[in-house]
This record gives C-alpha cells, sequence and structure tokens, in this order.
C-alpha cells in the first residue's frame, strides 16, 4: 500500500522530428480498399550518463488522418547501431532487431478513427549519438520523407491591453524543436503607433530551449487624443511559422467602458457553509471603482457574507478580490439557486448563479458538489480510532479523519476484527447525523487491481492477470462495492474514492517488470481503472481520485508527460471521458514532503543548482505542492476540466523531532547545502517502506491552495507498508527487501540503505512502533 521509487534520470534536451503522410495500406482487420492517411511524430528526451553514451525516452504521437483502422503496426529504423530499446515502453508492444523499431497496438488501442491519434513509447539507450529516425512505416506503407515540421510560434495571449503610458508582456515559444538555433523578432505590421515593441523584440529559440517562454513587452506612448488605437504585431523569423498578436491601447484621455471579469461565473455553497468566487477589472480604471455584489430573487438561505462592495483602484485593477457567499441551515429539502448580480456604475454587470448544496435529503440528496472535503466533516474510522487510543499519546490523534482500504474481496463483507464496507457506511451515516448540519465525507482506497503492485513485492494482491484476475475484479470487487455504495441509504454522505494505488505510472517506469509488462501488454489496468470509474462515477455522491504517484517517482520529464499522457488516455476512454473524476491524489501513502521550507528547485549553491545534487537527481521538483501544482496543470492542458481538484495524502510526511532543519544550510556545497536543508529526512527520496524518523504531516483540511482540494489522511497511520521479514500469508503479499532495514538498497535509491523500521509486520496490518515514530516526530507537533 504505498508506491514504487521514481527512475534515476540525467540532464535532459530535448529534440523533435514530425512525419506527415497519406496512402496507407490497411492492417489486416481493415478493409482491403481502405484510403488509410498518417501523421506521425516523434521526439526524444536524452541525456548523458557518461561520455559518449546516456539514455533518452521516445515519445510518439501516432494520427490516423485517413480511414478508420482496427489495428496498427508502427515500424522505423534508428539512423545508428547504438541506439537501442530497453525494453521499457507504453502503449504498445515494441521489439527492435539490428536498427529497426517496431511497435504494434495493444488490446484497447488498436481501433482508430478518422482524426484518432493514440501515444506510445519506450525507454532507451544511446552510445555515441541519439538523432531521430527519418522515416516511418505503418501497416508496411512509408508514411513519408521524415522532413521535420516547421516549428510555430506559440504566443501565451492573441491579443493584449497596453495601459497609455504603460507595458503589458506576453510570451513566446516554439511548437517543437527547431534543428538549429531560430532569431524571433516582433514587429508592428499595422496600427497605432503609439503601440511599439518595449523590450523582447528578438528572441533567441535553441534546440534546447525551444518550448522555453520567453517575454515580449509592449508599450504605449502617453498622447493627447482621446482614441483607444490598436496595432497588429507579427511575431516571426526564418524558418518558423510566425503568430499575430493584437494590441488595444487603453486611452486615458476619455472614458473608456471597463469590463467586469468574475470567475466562476457558478458556485455551489454547502448548507452551513460557504463558498467563494473572484472579481476584478479588464483594465486599469482612470479613478477609484466600486463593484457590489447584490443576490437577487430565489432562495434567501443564500447570501452575500462579505465582500459586497469592492473598491478597485488604478494600481489594483487587476488583482482578484474575494467574495463569500453563505448558505443558511434550513429544514427542507431543496437545492435552491439564487443569482447574484456583480456591478458598478458604467460597467457592465455580471451575473454568478449560487446552488445551495442541501444536507436534508429529499429528492435530490447527496448531490455532487465540486470540492467533497469544502464544508465537510470527515469520517472516523472506529476500527483506527480503538488503535490509536490504546497506544500512548494516541488519543491526540484518534479522532482524525483516515480512509479506510479494501484491499482485497473478502475486505468488502469484513470480518469479525475489522469492519466491512457496509459496516463502515452505517457508522458514517451515524455519524453524519450526530454531526450536525456539516455534510459528512468518507474515504475508500479502491486497491485491488490484478497484478497489483506489479514492481514490487509488499503489497502484490489476491489476483492475477493470467488466471481470470481482470474479470473477477470487475464481477467480485468493483460490482460489490458499486452496489453498496449505490444503496439509497448512504446518499447524504459524500463518498471519496481513491483509485488504485500503484497502478498507472507503473506504465510509464516498471514495464521491465514481468508483472508490470502483462498489465499493460492485457490492457487489465487501463480497462480496470476504466471500468472502477465507470460503475464509482455514476452513483452521484460518489467522488472519484486517480492515483498520481509522488514526484520522486515521476517528476523527470521523461516519466511526467508520459504519465500524463497515460492518465488522460486512460480516463478519456472512460464512458463521461474526463468528466469520469473530481482530481487525483499524489504521495498516497508516501513521505514526500508537501512543501520544502528551505530551498526550491531554483535555489543555487555557489552558481550550482540543486537539481544537480545527488537528493534531487535532476529531478524538476522538490515537494509535492509544486509537483501537483504542475500536473494539474499539465492535465488540464491535455483536456481535463478546469475545476480538477488535487489531494495530498500528509498522513506521514511531517518529519518534525529533533532532525527536522530550522533554517537553510550556509554550506557552499551542493550536496551538503540540500541534505542539511530538506525536512525529508529519508537516506534516498526512492525509498517507500516504514521509514525511519518520518512524523505525522498536516491534519487533514480543505484550507488548501488554490487548485488543491484538501490534505488527507489515505494510509492510515500505523499502518504497516511491508513486513521486514517473510510472513506467510494468504492474501498476496510478498517479502520485499526494502522493508527490511539491513538491506543496502538496489538499482533504484543508488544502493542505500532502506532506512525501514525493523519489526514490521504485513501491510495493512497495525505496527506500534511505526505509529510512536509517527506521533514522536509529528509536524505540526501533537499537543
Amino acid at each position: 500500500m504505498r508506491l514504487q521509487r521514481g527512475l534515476r534520470k540525467w540532464a535532459v534536451t530535448v529534440t523533435a522530428a514530425s512525419v506527415a503522410a497519406l496512402g496507407l495500406v490497411a492492417g489486416q482487420s481493415t478493409a482491403a480498399n481502405a484510403a488509410v492517411g498518417c501523421d506521425v511524430t516523434y521526439s526524444a528526451n536524452s541525456w548523458t550518463s557518461s561520455p559518449g553514451q546516456g539514455g533518452f525516452t521516445a515519445s510518439i504521437t501516432l494520427k490516423n488522418t485517413g480511414d478508420p483502422v482496427t489495428s496498427w503496426s508502427l515500424a522505423f529504423d534508428y539512423p545508428t547501431t547504438g541506439q537501442k530499446y530497453t525494453p521499457t515502453g507504453w502503449g504498445a508492444n515494441w521489439s527492435q532487431s539490428g536498427t529497426r523499431v517496431t511497435g504494434t497496438n495493444m488490446p484497447y488501442n488498436g481501433s482508430l478513427s478518422t482524426g484518432g491519434s493514440v501515444s506510445i513509447g519506450f525507454n532507451g539507450t544511446w552510445t555515441g549519438s541519439n538523432p531521430n529516425p527519418t522515416s516511418f512505416s505503418v501497416n508496411g506503407t512509408t508514411c513519408g520523407g521524415g522532413n521535420p515540421t516547421t516549428p510555430s510560434v506559440v504566443t501565451s495571449a492573441s491579443s493584449v491591453a497596453v495601459n497609455e503610458g504603460g507595458t503589458a508582456t506576453f510570451t513566446a515559444k516554439l511548437s517543437s524543436a527547431p534543428s538549429a538555433n531560430v532569431t524571433v523578432t516582433t514587429t508592428r505590421a499595422s496600427g497605432d503607433t503609439d503601440l511599439s515593441v518595449s523590450s523582447g523584440g528578438s528572441l533567441t529559440f535553441t534546440p534546447s530551449n525551444w518550448n522555453t517562454a520567453q517575454t515580449v513587452t509592449l508599450a504605449a506612448a502617453q498622447d493627447s487624443d482621446t482614441t483607444a488605437g490598436t496595432a497588429s504585431f507579427t511575431v516571426g523569423g526564418t524558418g518558423v511559422t510566425p503568430a499575430t498578436v493584437s494590441a488595444t491601447e487603453v486611452d486615458d484621455d476619455a472614458v473608456v467602458e471597463q469590463a467586469i471579469i468574475v470567475t466562476p461565473a457558478s458556485v455551489t455553497v454547502p448548507e452551513g457553509a460557504t463558498a467563494t468566487y473572484t472579481v476584478r477589472l479588464a483594465a486599469a480604471p482612470t479613478s477609484n471603482v466600486t463593484v457590489t455584489s447584490t443576490a437577487g430573487s430565489g432562495d434567501t438561505n443564500i447570501t452575500v457574507s462579505s465582500g459586497a462592495s469592492l473598491t478597485f483602484t488604478p494600481s489594483n485593477w487587476n488583482t482578484p478580490q474575494t467574495v463569500t457567499l453563505a448558505a443558511s441551515e434550513d429544514s427542507d429539502t431543496a437545492n435552491g439557486t439564487r443569482p447574484i448580480t456583480v456591478a458598478s456604475t458604467g460597467l457592465t454587470s455580471k451575473t454568478v448563479t449560487a446552488t445551495e448544496a442541501d444536507n436534508d435529503g429529499g429528492s435530490t440528496p447527496g448531490g455532487h458538489v465540486e470540492n467533497p472535503y469544502s464544508g465537510a466533516t470527515g469520517y472516523v474510522n472506529p476500527d483506527w480510532k480503538a488503535k490509536a487510543q490504546a497506544e500512548p499519546g494516541g488519543s491526540a490523534v484518534a479522532n482524525t479523519s483516515t480512509a479506510v482500504w479494501l484491499d482485497r474481496i473478502a475486505a468488502i463483507a469484513g470480518s469479525s476484527s475489522a469492519m466491512g464496507l457496509r459496516a463502515h457506511l452505517d457508522a458514517a451515516v451515524q455519524q453524519d447525523a450526530a454531526n450536525g448540519s456539516a455534510p459528512l465525507t468518507v474515504q475508500f482506497v479502491i486497491y485491488d487491481l490484478p497484478n497489483r503492485d506489479c514492481s514490487a513485492l509488499a503489497s502484490n494482491g489476491e489476483l492475477l492477470v493470467a488466471e481470470n484476475g481482470l474479470n473477477r475484479y470487475k464481477t467480485e470487487y468493483i460490482d460489490p462495492i458499486a452496489a453498496i455504495m449505490s444503496d439509497p441509504a448512504y446518499a447524504n454522505l459524500r463518498i471519496v474514492t481513491i483509485i488504485e494505488p500503484d497502478s498507472l505510472p507503473n506504465l510509464v517506469t516498471n514495464l521491465s517488470f514481468a508483472k508490470c509488462a502483462e498489465a499493460n501488454s492485457t490492457g487489465a489496468y487501463v480497462d480496470g481503472v476504466r471500468y472502477a470509474l465507470n460503475k464509482l462515477h455514476a452513483i452521484t455522491n460518489v467522488y472519484t481520485y486517480i492515483d498520481a504517484a509522488h514526484h520522486a517517482w515521476i517528476g523527470w520529464d521523461s516519466n511526467f508527460n508520459p504519465s500524463v499522457n497515460v492518465f488522460y488516455n486512460t480516463v478519456a476512454g472512460a464512458t463521461a471521458g474526463v468528466d469520469s473524476v473530481d482530481g487525483f491524489i499524489v504521495n498516497t501513502a508516501n513521505y514526500s514532503a508537501t512543501t520544502e521550507p528551505y530551498f526550491t528547485i531554483n535555489s543555487t549553491v555557489n552558481g550550482t543548482s540543486v537539481r544537480q545534487s545527488n537528493w534531487v537527481d535532476w529531478n524538476y521538483y522538490v515537494d509535492e505542492t509544486t509537483f501537483a501544482t504542475a500536473l494539474r496543470s499539465a492535465l488540464i492542458s491535455k483536456g481535463f476540466r478546469q475545476g480538477l481538484g488535487m489531494l495530498i495524502d500528509t498522513s506521514r510526511n511531517g518529519w518534525g523531532g529533533t532532525a527536522r532543519p530550522s533554517g537553510p544550510s550556509t554550506s557552499t556545497n551542493v550536496n551538503d547545502f540540500v541534505n542539511q536543508s530538506r525536512i525529508d529526512r529519508r537516506i534516498h527520496p526512492g525509498n517507500w517502506c516504514n521509514q525511519s524518523g518520518a512524523g505525522l504531516g498536516a491534519r487533514p483540511t480543505a484550507n488548501v491552495p488554490a487548485g488543491f482540494d484538501a490534505y488527507v489522511w489515505i494510509k492510515p497511520p500505523g499502518e504497516s507498508d511491508g513486513a521486514s521479514t517473510d510472513i506467510p500469508n494468504d492474501e498476496g503479499k510478498k517479502f520485499d527487501r526494502m522493508c527490511d532495514p539491513t538491506y543496502e538498497g538496489n538499482d533504484l535509491n543508488k544502493h542505500n540503505k532502506s532506512g525501514a523500521l525493523p519489526g514490521a509486520p504485513l501491510s495493512g496490518r497495525w505496527f506500534s512502533a511505526q505509529f510512536q515514530e509517527l506521533l514522536r516526530n509529528a509536524y505540526p507537533p501533537v499537543n
């Protein structure tokens, strides 16, 4: 019940090639007269491990531009004999003979409709050099000549407003890597000559920095006219497709109508709690502007609690200010609505639609809200509470909400020593009734995929792909869970499900393990996760969060982007597509710090980046907050909804106690600086089992940064990650040496000690020594 280790990566550079072609012949299962076309894009992230050799991750997108196909086989030749598939890949069955690499479709992604595409790839090694392949074929027919696609200039905005006498900025980058350095210039093509380029008029993009956004600043000269002039700027250069940015001068010599910007336009307000939206102006006013929020006709239980009158000045006009809405307790069962008018004299008003999330039942009980943790209290597992209370000092945290792990089929019914799913839900209903007006959130970990925990041993499961495991997962595990959760008796609960830790990220990083490769080639993980989403998302008051590993697993760009692709392709294939999930969770059952307070990924020591330290090891993240924020942004850019919420499991990442540093190190050696500054005191960030020195982290709360839904305790403190020695059992759990404190480590943790506590029982069993360790090193401390 924990996540695997991240793969070690070195400094990364990026190259790309794209091939477009028409006239492919169909595969065996496609009609002989089908007119098939394709577009293939290949990019390689390369790193150097020693002079003249290194590794790479190849990311490939195959797009069908012709008739639909039901199977495909992609082939290409590497230019050198030193380029090798490792083998570790995803999305296809890969093989290599000589310089030829072949990838055939998986059972779940062979069908490509017209315009459909599939993202695939693999890890490899190179000796000498790592040039891109120049020709591709699909189903035996050459795709094209292999000429690189002309990069396009990508700007952060297509239009900007520039205050008269002031400046405004936008950023530019390229859509793909150029073959050589490219100079991109910004010039005024037409329009008001008062608008000009102030800085960034000439930008240089190289084959390695092409994806790094650079800033262009536009200026509007002060004049005496009353015209809000416009101009068109061309952003381009030789060898690239240009972009156009239009600029509008915000004239300060005339009264120009300002727009009000409200985000979001609709909010859900839990009964007995609050919700917010923000207000700002679209452009700078010439004098102070007062914006009011007024409740209209509708549900009078919804009121403006604070921020009813906001003042914007010529200097703070673009800073969002918050309006808080409240929904008072009532006895009805309606989810009423009320419009909120946001207005100011001379401006165009906006309307926010507020909907009450009723907690009294009725015809639409348990309505689905944006954030299931907002305004809610958490379910306290009686089984865990009793164990925590029995520990010295444990009563201080025994009433904390923790998740219930359904880690085998038998856990659904429960036993004489452990409550089952229905018993927990019945207890949650009782806690909800005694809880007053606030809703109650209860959390369950869905954790029984066939070939579970495929790259390790401690949490191996009962189901195997080769033994009808996927069918049993659906009919004996997911179906009974969904049937119980859909019982109307539980309709007022907010049921949060954490979907399959140790699963999808393994399809990116650990396909060299036989069980992972089998889960990938059969589609068992993807099919299983989709099935769980289809069944659980259909229940209105059930919330689904996909496990997304942690920064020390997929924080390297060679793992990050492929993981985003796997997450998207898996969820998009569910019945409701990306709407099947409410969010993603990071750090499940792991120990990575929520925030490293004394250094960031941008810190340098004596001119050396902390990325070069042994601890960071060229990762792009040092903690879960920065990782989860970047992951959320990438997922939304890929196609997930804007309201996507993130969770962080903080149950064991506090790292307090006497070993916690009180400030940044003063060392001028980058390794010493990082080791003395980091609050995460593990021997290596890849260590995951019953870690010595760990402490309880932030208590569960919905008072979290924007983009996050909550900090949660998903791994119940005191439950073991795995046994220190081999313990026979009937749960499929094996002995993993990373749980052995005498183990000297492996390639994944650079042969460091495991850092595990001795005397640990099987994963999920109570481990008193671990609970005491976590209590002793809690941060914030336990009072």
